[in-house]
């Protein structure tokens, strides 16, 4: 999203959103002099508000939802996004207070954003100011739509850094071609598309390359990551719960989005699944009971999570933690080709033929099975 501030110095209005690799910032306008701070600040608030609403459509899409049939999450959501079309005219003419005192406010959330940032520059008065907000908000709210096409270009580029509740073949199919070039990372994976759709790649790279290393080192494709934390410290529970998922036939694109989406919930102050959190804390006291009754230290250590991802970033999260699961497939196919071949560990030339047989390896499976992707 955008955040927007006032630049004393220059007395201008300023925007700021994040690409994934740094801020980007614009001059949205310099105020007259008469603009004092409060209403400067008051406006740069009323902006960051808006831009939140309406990014919050695209991480939270109608067709996330399970329906959308009337007073339904879906219905709701898609009456957010329906009211972008009235946006600018709300920012230009806002509903205000009436004679009375009294001021109508909408439950449409993206409208009523709109209607404040049009009574902030109502108070300030500047119809030069105002064309040049409703100019800038018309870009933002084009950025949004252009996120929702997969084109990250230009101010769409924020999205990055965004988590969404669904996610485009076009985009999962473009993190799929980063994955190819390079298996283990690639910084492309971060800068240029959705990272849910970067996880769901990610999710199915990571099944290709469990295989591999699972094959090639006698250990289940589930516990591979497991295992490779013996060599290497890496994030386990989250590709370890992935694998278990996928192996037991849940697609990538429903496993990741079933993540993100509980993780978003959680965010909200509520709970994703609260039947599931209320057995997991009845295994775990149980658990402490047989192994340290009255422990209260290690009832604690026992406790489920709400979910296993960072709420503020789970689509960013996952896809961490999922690189770092490939990476340990990788790290477990090293370790046993070099022990089985009698490799000496420090002849780099023999690393590299290890490394390319894996990768070339992984490449196969991923596209023998490329219709598991989605």
């Amino acid at each position: 999203m955008t955040k927007y501030a006032f630049d004393e110095e220059r007395q201008a209005l300023i925007a700021t959103w994040e690409t994934g690799d740094g801020y980007l910032a614009r001059t949205v306008a310099v105020l007259s002099a008469s603009v004092d701070q409060d209403g400067a600040l008051r406006l740069a608030a009323s902006l960051t508000t808006m831009s939140r609403m309406a990014w919050w459509t695209y991480t939270h899409p109608a067709s996330g939802a399970e329906s959308v049939d009337p007073n339904s999450e879906g219905w709701r959501r898609q009456g957010e996004r329906e009211a972008f079309v009235e946006v600018l005219d709300h920012v230009r003419k806002p509903y205000l207070p009436n004679d009375q005192g009294y001021l109508v406010q909408s439950y449409v959330r993206v409208e009523e954003a709109a209607h404040r940032v049009g009574r902030a520059l109502h108070a300030i008065g500047d119809q030069e100011l105002t064309d040049a907000v409703a100019t800038d908000v018309q870009q933002e709210l084009a950025a949004v739509e252009q996120a929702e096409l997969g084109d990250f270009s230009g101010r769409a580029r924020q999205a990055v850094q965004l988590s969404r509740a669904d996610t485009s073949p076009l985009q999962v199919n473009a993190a799929h071609d980063f994955l190819h070039a390079h298996p283990l990372w690639s910084s492309k994976l971060f800068e240029e598309v959705d990272p849910t759709a970067a996880a769901v790649a990610a999710a199915h790279w990571l099944q290709a390359a469990a295989e591999i290393a699972g094959e090639a080192s006698g250990v289940s494709p589930a516990s591979v990551v497991m295992e490779a934390d013996n060599i290497e410290a890496l994030a386990v529970e989250t590709p370890t719960l992935v694998l278990e998922r996928l192996i037991a036939g849940e697609s990538p694109r429903r496993v990741v989005v079933d993540l993100v989406a509980g993780a978003m919930i959680a965010a909200e102050g509520k709970l994703p699944d609260p039947d599931g959190l209320v057995d997991a804390i009845e295994k775990a006291r149980a658990q402490a009971e047989q192994y340290g009754p009255g422990d209260e230290e290690l009832l604690a250590g026992l406790m489920p999570r709400v979910t296993p991802l960072d709420p503020a970033r789970p689509a960013q999260d996952l896809l961490e933690d999922l690189l770092d699961g490939i990476r340990g497939c990788w790290l477990l196919y090293r370790s046993h080709a070099e022990l089985g071949d009698d490799v000496d560990l420090d002849d780099e030339a023999a690393d590299e033929e290890i490394d390319e047989e894996f990768f070339a390896a992984v490449r196969a499976e991923a596209e023998a099975k490329h219709d598991r992707l989605l």
